[in-house]
């Protein structure tokens, strides 16, 4: 049976490096939600696998990476969420 954390360290990677490609290949942009919560998302996974292997640099680095992405993420809703009031009062 594999390790479960090997799993989520292996989903989290691959989380961020598909928004990575889709970035690069001009498929979504720095600016979409997806980019934001595919890299929040993954790098969370890439904690939970960096605490388990008490590999603590890259903790920070993730935790880093993945709190900038979730504060994108929050701007993005807010933003969204201001827009499509805004559309409902014209």
């Amino acid at each position: 049976m594999m390790d479960p954390f090997f799993l989520m360290g292996i989903t989290g990677m691959l989380m961020i490096l598909i928004a990575f490609l889709l970035l690069q290949r001009h498929h979504i942009s720095q600016d979409d939600l997806s980019y934001d919560a595919l890299n929040f998302l993954g790098s969370a996974l890439l904690v939970v696998y960096g605490i388990a292997g008490r590999v603590w640099p890259f903790v920070i680095l993730n935790g880093i990476f993945g709190l900038y992405s979730l504060i994108d993420m929050i701007t993005d809703l807010k933003s969204h969420k201001k827009s499509l009031v805004g559309h409902w009062k014209k």
